[in-house]
């Protein structure tokens, strides 16, 4: 025998007097080809521990982006709620896409700086939120989804809370830009990541036995037991 263990029976009624060897942390019934059993039995486990479909990234990711996106949005609100002094504003725009056309009107290199600034603001929520998520084999349509709609939640709120605050004035167009820069970001990094993520996972090396044998390595062995006349 390979060492991982058979079944004995005791004579003609096929009585099982127990297992040959036992494991140090389990008895196994495996006979021959039992390291491939054990390989298969490895992925199993790691699947029910969270390391399979579902399974999320190492904590230090999960940290690292929750740190990152609280200190964004900290600087989202020191930008967005600060008091701006001003001689006059404009009208608050509920009417998408109105402050993008004008813009658009005061040509490239200002509609670009404009535009930009806003695109930019929100982006890195794009890839901090699904980090701070850590889910690695989230569906991508959905990460998308529910990325976008926190983030335009958040610049929501943002707009709502400027009402309230000195020469700042409500943009609904603010609210589409920071979007759109926010899904860019998460389309060009996020399924790049959790691909290179899964692909470490799926590298990391397996245990050569699930089942050790005990480390005297003495085949405890069960006498057969004679039939009473």
């Amino acid at each position: 025998m390979d060492g991982w263990g058979e079944w004995r029976h005791a004579g003609p009624a096929g009585c099982w007097n127990g297992p040959a060897r036992l494991g140090r942390r389990m008895v196994s019934p495996v006979t021959h080809g039992g390291r491939g059993t054990a390989a298969r039995a490895w992925r199993v486990l790691t699947d029910v521990q969270g390391h399979g479909p579902g399974r999320t990234a190492d904590i230090r990711f999960r940290v690292a982006g929750i740190l990152l996106l609280v200190t964004q949005l900290a600087f989202i609100a020191w930008v967005s709620l600060r008091p701006l002094t001003a001689t006059w504003v404009t009208a608050a725009n509920l009417e998408p896409l109105a402050s993008i056309r004008g813009d658009l009107e005061l040509g490239f290199a200002e509609a670009t700086r404009r535009i930009g600034r806003e695109l930019l603001l929100y982006a890195p929520l794009g890839v901090l939120l699904p980090l701070a998520g850590g889910r690695i084999d989230a569906h991508r349509l959905g990460s998308l989804l529910r990325t976008v709609l926190a983030s335009a939640l958040i610049s929501c709120s943002v707009e709502l809370a400027q009402s309230t605050i000195a020469g700042q004035v409500v943009d609904v167009d603010t609210v589409l830009i920071n979007a759109l820069g926010v899904a860019l970001a998460h389309l060009a990094v996020v399924p790049a990541v959790r691909g290179w993520l899964r692909r470490r996972d799926q590298s990391a090396p397996e245990p050569a036995l699930l089942w050790e044998e005990t480390a005297a390595g003495v085949t405890p062995k069960i006498p057969r037991v004679g039939i009473a006349p």
